[in-house]
């Protein structure tokens, strides 16, 4: 699926970085680097456009024209990535991205601040409106495929993007205990730490007890762009929800490891 991507910040860089999948994205491992991403080809042929709009916060709450601020000639392309985009901007967009021939929208927000549920409400209908699919998520790696969105499902099984999903394979290491032969990553959180939090995985024990907090060292290492400010629509921080999201997530590939003898 073609894809146009409007970004502002660190996070939308990041995303944007892991889709291309470049040379040199991740350097979380330094020296011990095993290009353990390259068992995914990059989705940077499918990239039509890459567009860095204003930061939002130079912008005030509300922008009484927007017009001036809208991207001009957007390209042809089944799905418009929005990350960090003022939410003034984002409702005068949906008629060009309409124009453009989108058939999905697709966003995260990653601080209390950006993209509030009412407002990802609103640009669901509106979109709804238009016959464009739209999902949003908070955090990104909250986002689950959804085969009733099937432009978005597609794009989201193509990429590898989305709520983190890994598969374990586990050996025999001990009388009784078992051991992370291999783990690997099927669906990614946007950002692509979970390929980072796979790699960490390696030779330890899925009983150990400070399993958890393995997890979650690898977690904030990568490290997690979510904002340490409590939001209160999760209850919570994002980067903590991301903390948790990422942990359910090789808790359930524990139960469903393979095994090999």
């Amino acid at each position: 699926m073609k894809l146009v991507a409007f970004y502002n910040g660190e996070f939308g860089a990041r995303v944007v970085g892991n889709l291309v999948n470049y040379s040199g994205f991740c350097i979380s491992c330094g020296e011990g680097c095993t290009q353990c991403r390259n068992v995914r080809p990059g989705y940077a042929e499918n990239i039509v456009s890459l567009v860095e709009m204003p930061d939002p916060a130079s912008l005030g709450d509300f922008i009484e024209d927007v017009e001036p601020l809208l991207p001009q000639n957007i390209p042809e392309a089944d799905i418009a990535l929005v990350i960090n985009v003022h939410p003034d901007i984002l409702f005068g967009m949906l008629p060009k991205l309409k124009e453009a021939g989108i058939k999905g929208i697709v966003g995260g927000s990653e601080s209390p601040r950006e993209l509030p549920l009412g407002q990802r409400k609103q640009l669901e209908e509106k979109a709804a409106e238009l016959g464009m699919e739209a999902a949003f998520a908070k955090p990104f790696c909250a986002l689950r495929p959804d085969p009733s969105k099937p432009n978005i499902y597609k794009f989201l099984t193509e990429a590898g993007i989305g709520d983190p999903l890994i598969d374990v394979t586990v050996q025999k290491s001990r009388e009784g205990k078992d051991y992370i032969l291999a783990a690997n990553v099927v669906r990614s959180a946007p950002c692509g730490s979970t390929w980072f939090v796979a790699k960490r995985l390696l030779g330890l024990e899925p009983d150990q007890p400070d399993i958890r907090e393995r997890i979650s060292e690898a977690h904030h290492a990568y490290p997690c762009t979510g904002s340490m400010e409590r939001d209160f629509e999760l209850g919570d921080t994002v980067l903590h929800k991301g903390g948790y999201i990422i942990r359910d997530a090789v808790e359930d590939a524990f139960k469903r490891a393979k095994r090999q003898e």
